[in-house]
């Protein structure tokens, strides 16, 4: 395969793959337990969900290590397994994605606050990404997508840790954002162009949303990105927003509906365009083949 940052320069569209937590939910994951606890004890279903992804059409495969810093999985005593939650959610999708697709190791918040608001300093965070970032690319990660951010000063960190661990690997940078009468801005108060501009200065190759919101907010966001900032922009919108339903958490966006209202992103020039919470690889599909018909 081409190498991604050559395909983003040159305006090609890329599809992204859609839920993890969806998928690992489906396969037994019970609420509450880590994630991670997957790649350690049943690397088999990772790989099942890549194989999905993968013949849905996806060109992006994400790694099962959204929680997968010391800091976040310090939090269910997992911190020891630093390298072997990366190492091994790597393997998983390599060993599907073969040169089909490219491997994409996933960065989540920490789960923790910065001073002053919170406990955790600066050199402290950006350790503790630094020491993820590490191992993801000695994993053999095609590139990094650090997402689902709020807090600015944090996404600039995991993605400056990005960097340094290979200067080399393309870096995504979303965050999540919720609408207000004002605007776009995430729960700690950053708006899309700040986003734009502080995720830019710390040195992602593209930026824009993911989470949150289902496709319509996810069109406006796009539109407000490609506003602030030439890089090339990725989003990832939910199918819709939860509902609880006998006990069960779903997304009412079905596939038809997410691709339909997508083919704006690509008016807007959206560079990846993906899914998350809520979205199947029947979500994937439909994406697919809009972005195929639309292109061709």
């Amino acid at each position: 395969m081409r190498a991604l940052r050559e395909r983003l320069a040159a305006g090609d569209v890329l599809v992204g793959d859609g839920a993890m937590g969806t998928m690992l939910f489906e396969r037994g994951l019970p609420p509450g337990e880590p994630p991670e606890t997957v790649t350690l004890g049943r690397p088999a279903v990772l790989e099942e969900i890549a194989r999905l992804y993968l013949e849905a059409g996806a060109d992006l495969l994400e790694t099962n290590t959204f929680g997968g810093s010391p800091l976040k999985l310090a939090l269910h005593g997992l911190e020891a397994e630093t390298v072997a939650v990366n190492r091994e959610a790597v393997r998983a999708v390599r060993r599907v994605a073969e040169g089909r697709a490219y491997v994409v190791g996933s960065c989540g918040p920490s789960g923790r606050i910065l001073e002053p608001y919170g406990d955790v300093g600066e050199e402290e965070m950006l350790a503790s990404f630094r020491r993820q970032m590490d191992a993801l690319a000695a994993g053999g990660v095609d590139a990094v997508c650090v997402e689902t951010m709020t807090d600015l000063r944090e996404a600039a960190l995991a993605v400056r840790a990005a960097k340094a661990a290979a200067p080399e690997l393309p870096v995504l940078a979303t965050m999540t954002f919720d609408p207000t009468p004002r605007g776009y801005f995430t729960i700690m108060g950053v708006s899309v162009a700040q986003a734009a501009a502080g995720l830019e200065e710390a040195g992602a190759d593209a930026v824009g949303s993911n989470c949150g919101n289902g496709i319509e907010h996810m069109v406006a966001i796009a539109r407000a990105f490609r506003a602030a900032t030439r890089l090339p922009l990725v989003i990832q919108a939910n199918a819709g927003l939860p509902k609880s339903v006998g006990g069960r958490t779903v997304y009412d966006e079905t596939p038809a509906f997410l691709a339909e209202r997508a083919r704006a992103l690509l008016d807007i020039g959206v560079a990846v365009i993906g899914g998350c919470c809520g979205t199947t690889p029947e979500h994937i599909r439909a994406l697919r083949a809009m972005v195929d018909a639309e292109r061709s």
